[in-house]
């Protein structure tokens, strides 16, 4: 079934609509750009998602991914032709998104204070470079290839750089790489080394190594793929897919997510959304969102703190004057995103206005953890059998501070997503070895 796309502005007032085969990721008025689809896809589909997980050799049908291919057909292809997915479709030989679903966790649980067969955990480290972001990855270089772009460029503390670098060497195109200098997890930067992309290093943050990449892409050399772009939404719709698939499409009470860039809540904002509008979900589950701390633009800006005034979406009308405000107010300051987990270091989120379009579908809220609690969630993680990052265990620690707060109830139904893999052998080490931590197991003479 071939359907229909193009790109449409996110500003209700603006609204300008361009080809698909655009690749810009603002309208010509600086709005953030959609992808939106013609038609309702049908409810038979889904027993087709599931007779394809029987991928009967297809890469295609066993990638986590392009499985659901009819609910992400920006490409226009038959989604049954086989030789139309091969000539149009970028997939790690199916492996994206493959080995990704909801587990039980009965030590996360009991540390989160639920019901054990009400909590799900959500692994995307099971990816092949190790985290989410292969969902996206997939789809941002399919239309990359689409556009005929020769290069691929993102600004990383990691994970984007080891995931672009794996899609780029696969599909043999180079890959440029901006990371915030000195701050960059080894084994993620030894990762980007690993496939052959270009560092380009940059002096700053995360913030500063994206604003660089973009201004590179600005000037012709080459297609972003940071999460800014609509395209990489688009593949990690698929994330709350398998979750939903796995429920049997009854949607959960809630799904809880890692804040950083903000790419995932708003993936699983307009995948939801989308849901509830074909018919193939009776509710909105919804969206709660982790800040770290220390960086908590966020939090601050959506609960009010700091002046922010409790910022909303506003129907497609959001103060935006309010987060320029933030911004110059963090800039007089001197304050930058400060958190050992750097994958959620983040000081501007990229796709702000995307998330809290996601949080008023969804009436969804935020909240922040501490290092220290992240780091906990991480480890009582592990002691399930389980590998996740630290980042992840935002994702387990604000659950925990839901539930005391009594935002999320005990008998919700909740399915949180651990974003990504352990790749930072050091903190592990160093929790483990401290026995005042809560799950530490130190090594004995």
């Amino acid at each position: 079934m071939a359907q229909g796309a193009r790109l449409r502005c996110i500003d209700g007032a603006c609204a300008l609509e361009y080809p698909i085969e655009t690749a810009a990721v603002h309208c010509r008025r600086g709005h953030h750009l959609d992808v939106v689809y013609d038609g309702s896809p049908p409810k038979s589909l889904k027993e087709e998602f599931l007779h394809r997980r029987d991928h009967g050799g297809s890469i295609f049908n066993e990638s986590g991914v392009w499985r659901f291919r009819e609910l992400l057909n920006f490409c226009g292809i038959d989604a049954g032709d086989e030789a139309a997915c091969s000539r149009s479709l970028v997939s790690l030989d199916g492996s994206e998104g493959r080995l990704s679903r909801p587990y039980g966790m009965s030590r996360v649980a009991e540390f989160c204070r639920m019901d054990p067969e009400r909590l799900l955990l959500q692994p995307e480290g099971y990816n092949p470079s190790g985290s989410f972001k292969d969902n996206g990855m997939a789809t941002a270089v399919t239309h990359a290839r689409m556009v005929g772009a020769a290069t691929i460029v993102c600004a990383s503390t990691g994970n984007t750089s080891a995931s672009a670098g794996m899609f780029a060497a696969n599909e043999g195109m180079a890959c440029d790489v901006y990371i915030p200098r000195g701050k960059i997890a080894q084994g993620k930067l030894g990762q980007a080394y690993q496939f052959g992309a270009q560092i380009v290093e940059v002096d700053g943050n995360f913030d500063d190594a994206l604003r660089a990449s973009l201004e590179a892409v600005g000037e012709g050399r080459g297609y972003t793929v940071n999460s800014i772009n609509p395209f990489r939404i688009e593949g990690q719709k698929t994330i709350p897919y398998r979750a939903l698939e796995h429920l049997g499409w009854e949607a959960p009470d809630w799904i809880v997510y890692p804040g950083g860039a903000l790419g995932n809540t708003s993936s699983c904002g307009k995948a939801l959304s989308e849901l509830r509008s074909w018919g193939w979900i009776k509710k909105m589950p919804r969206i709660a969102v982790v800040n770290a701390e220390g960086a908590s633009t966020l939090a601050d800006l959506y609960n009010g703190a700091g002046g922010g005034g409790g910022l909303r979406w506003n129907a497609g009308r959001p103060d935006t004057g309010a987060i320029e405000r933030h911004y110059a107010a963090l800039d007089a300051s001197g304050g930058v995103p400060q958190t050992r987990a750097t994958a959620i270091q983040i000081g501007r989120p990229a796709n702000l206005l995307k998330a809290l379009r996601a949080l008023e579908a969804s009436d969804g809220c935020v909240t922040t953890v501490s290092d220290a609690d992240m780091l906990d969630g991480m480890s009582v993680v592990g002691l399930n059998g389980f590998d996740c990052e630290m980042a992840s265990g935002a994702t387990v620690a604000g659950i925990r501070r839901l539930v005391d707060e009594g935002t999320i109830r005990r008998d919700d139904t909740v399915v949180g997503i651990l974003t990504g893999r352990q790749k930072d052998p050091s903190l592990p080490v160093e929790y483990h070895t401290d026995a005042s931590n809560r799950f530490a197991r130190p090594p004995r003479a």
